[in-house]
């Protein structure tokens, strides 16, 4: 009797032909992608044909990937369908994403909202940049997620409040004469934030040099205490203690906070988590919110 084919596998290879490619059906799968590569090099090996192939810069199905594709989907409903007659019924899951800005106190207020609402609901907390949390949730991978504004072309989502943004940088760190050069300390590119300090500064009349950039905010908060720049940061309230205002900069004002949804999320959970994030800005910023988009 001949091995059986890896179950696993041709749910990867489903996944590739279903998100577009291996990188996207690994975040689907919350697998790497050389992990990925492997599952499908490890069915060709089974099979002995070659079932994707380089088409320059991408990858495509050869007809034996094709057909291995559409088989794969029928063994897979089959064994779903066994699934679903034995197992118990599966415990929700919410997936929740948001920004290292947005997350401070944010999570403790929407865990006790969303356990209280759905106390049979499992909780999944995924801390990560805008752009990143962004494109998760367009591709399914998360349920909703808080992120800062103006890290695309039209606004998505929700708005559900409000962070002042401020100018910090090292205690003992000098501002510049302008005109003149200056250092900034930013997150890396793509980035809002960036491009509105860069805009900022530029209309002050200097020369902007990124000389340090990170793409976490620990990161960036130790290359501006190290004096390596000034960073336009977003706050509630009082910033790093180990860090100093330059309130010589002129305001820049404040950046939005949205909440982003998964197409076809329950609309019940996400009326629940506007209001309960809406609630939290409005509780604790200073200068309210503009109202709910």
């Amino acid at each position: 009797m001949p091995d059986p084919l890896d179950l696993l596998h041709l749910r990867t290879l489903v996944t590739i032909a279903d998100t577009g490619g291996f990188r996207r059906a690994a975040d689907a799968l919350h697998l790497s992608q050389p992990t990925v590569s492997q599952h499908i090099r490890m069915l060709e090996r089974r099979l002995k044909c070659t079932l994707v192939e380089k088409d320059g810069r991408t990858s495509r199905f050869t007809p034996e990937g094709e057909l291995l594709v559409s088989e794969a989907r029928r063994l897979l409903a089959a064994q779903d369908r066994v699934l679903e007659r034995f197992a118990e019924s599966p415990r929700p899951q919410i997936n929740i994403g948001s920004t290292e800005h947005a997350a401070d106190g944010l999570l403790t207020d929407l865990l006790g909202v969303l356990t209280t609402t759905y106390p049979e609901a499992s909780l999944h907390f995924r801390i990560d940049r805008s752009t990143a949390l962004t494109d998760a949730v367009i591709k399914g991978v998360l349920d909703l997620v808080v992120v800062l504004g103006g890290n695309t072309a039209e606004p998505v989502g929700t708005e559900v409040g409000l962070l002042d943004l401020q100018w910090f940088a090292a205690q003992n760190w000098q501002l510049p004469p302008a005109p003149g050069p200056i250092s900034l300390v930013a997150f890396a590119e793509p980035c809002g934030l960036r491009r509105r300090a860069v805009h900022a500064l530029g209309e002050l009349g200097y020369e902007v040099s990124v000389t340090a950039e990170s793409g976490n905010l620990d990161g960036l908060l130790s290359a501006a205490k190290a004096g390596l720049g000034v960073a336009l940061l977003p706050f509630l309230s009082a910033g790093p203690c180990d860090l100093a205002e330059i309130s010589q900069l002129p305001q820049v004002g404040a950046i939005d906070v949205r909440l982003v949804t998964r197409r076809g999320l329950e609309d019940h959970i996400e009326a629940v988590a506007v209001e309960a994030i809406t609630e939290h800005y409005r509780s604790i910023s200073r200068d309210g919110l503009r109202g709910v988009a």
